[in-house]
């Protein structure tokens, strides 16, 4: 086979077979077909799509392309949870927790954040002495006793998606439906989980910016899980403003411990325990939402989530450390109504300028760094309000805190919320 007639083929809106699907991968992997040859296959199937039949084959090809884990020693039903991406985004940091609560073993590779989505790995490792590289063995072993276990993905995982994706990165092809659900899927299977949800958010801080988008890329994701004997489960959910109430890694953990004390705002403690109800429902435990939300307020979560801490050498003390940096920075109304607009992208772009996310993969985080919103979506406000604090090491201009300001919106009209939006099973 040559990678130029594969290319050309797809190009003129042919379908690729198997066993040609699997020599491209195999041969890019092993170095016999170059970047570029590789870039113009993702350009040309940005613009002829692929069947389910081809993304199926993409994906197990992906798989393939590097070691898989074997969690057949952990017993019961393994679930995995996968976000595609968001602003203030702690969910895992709570649900996992919360689901291993109940007895549901939750064996998860997480990733980093890049650009204005922020990375688990990234907010677990602002506790003292975290560490996100587990051996294998004893990331199986710390399932089998904890019930939980939290790591970064091995280096020769899922080998063509790294490759793929730097490649996709900086030619244009990110935003291409077939590219992305087997990039998604091909580390969830590889991963080894029995059954997978998918947190496939949707809005101005996501990638799937549409409804339409969203749900297109949840059926392809789920019926690739479905193809391969995962039971597969899309939850599309909103990102049109920040997830709870803080964007930046050790805001977040202490706005978790908060939420697992049985604080913080009601929306977001609603918003888990649905969220945990479906995991459980896959890991085989039918739960009442009553009996979820007791672990969460009550001190079952964040138990397990000190013993998922201690585990992988970190301090639990220092879960509870408050955040203090040489800047804090007041945002008040200026007027009195409703808080109409909170946009993510916006507001996670400004965390990632000063120190809390990275605009390339080397730049270093400030980990105290971040926002704490103080009134979200639908809140009444009275002129003089506080709106948001902003924590920095170093000095913003007034004219950046002033932009700040102009981008929280307040009308005379409510506006309504919903988490979730649609689930596709």
């Amino acid at each position: 086979m040559r990678a130029v007639d594969l290319i050309q083929k797809k190009r003129d809106g042919g379908q690729l077979s198997t066993e040609e699907i699997q020599w491209l991968i195999a041969a890019y992997v092993a170095g016999k077909v170059p970047d570029y040859q590789m870039s113009a296959f993702a350009m040309a199937t940005y613009f002829k799509g692929m069947t389910l039949a081809e993304t199926r084959d993409l994906t197990m090809a992906m798989v393939e392309s590097g070691d898989q884990l074997d969690l057949s020693a952990i017993p019961g039903i393994k679930v995995d949870k996968h976000s595609t991406g968001g602003v203030g985004d702690k969910v895992t940091l709570i649900l996992a927790p919360l689901v291993a609560s109940f007895g549901v073993p939750v064996a998860k590779m997480s990733g980093r954040g890049l650009g204005h989505t922020g990375g688990t790995l990234d907010k677990l490792e602002s506790i003292k002495g975290f560490k996100v590289e587990v051996p294998e063995a004893d990331f199986i072993r710390q399932v089998q006793e904890k019930g939980i276990a939290v790591i970064g993905q091995s280096e020769q995982m899922v080998k063509a998606d790294k490759m793929l994706y730097a490649l996709r990165d900086v030619t244009a092809t990110v935003d291409t439906m077939p590219l992305i659900a087997s990039s998604v899927m091909s580390k969830k299977i590889a991963a080894g989980a029995d059954a997978i949800m998918l947190d496939v958010t949707v809005g101005d801080g996501a990638f799937m910016k549409t409804l339409e988008q969203a749900e297109e890329l949840s059926k392809t994701m789920v019926s690739l899980g479905k193809e391969v004997g995962r039971q597969t489960i899309a939850v599309m959910t909103d990102m049109s403003q920040p997830l709870g109430q803080a964007i930046g890694n050790r805001l977040e953990i202490l706005e978790a411990v908060q939420i697992m004390k049985g604080q913080g705002r009601s929306d977001i403690r609603d918003f888990i325990c649905q969220l945990a109800q479906i995991m459980l429902k896959l890991g085989g435990k039918g739960i009442s939402l009553r009996e979820i939300k007791e672990h969460l307020t009550q001190g079952q979560a964040l138990q397990k989530f000190e013993e998922l801490i201690a585990a992988q050498g970190g301090q639990v003390q220092d879960i509870y450390r408050p955040v203090e940096t040489a800047f804090v920075y007041e945002v008040r109304a200026d007027e009195g109504g409703y808080l109409a607009k909170l946009p993510a992208l916006y507001f996670g772009h400004f965390a990632m300028e000063i120190g809390a996310g990275r605009s390339v993969k080397t730049d270093h985080l400030d980990y105290d760094a971040g926002i704490l919103f103080d009134k979200k979506l639908g809140d009444a406000v009275t002129k003089g309000d506080l709106l948001a604090k902003i924590y920095s090491n170093q000095e913003i201009p007034q004219k950046k805190i002033t932009e700040f300001a102009k981008n929280v919106t307040i009308s005379n009209e409510k506006v309504q919320t919903k988490e979730i939006l649609k689930i596709i099973d």
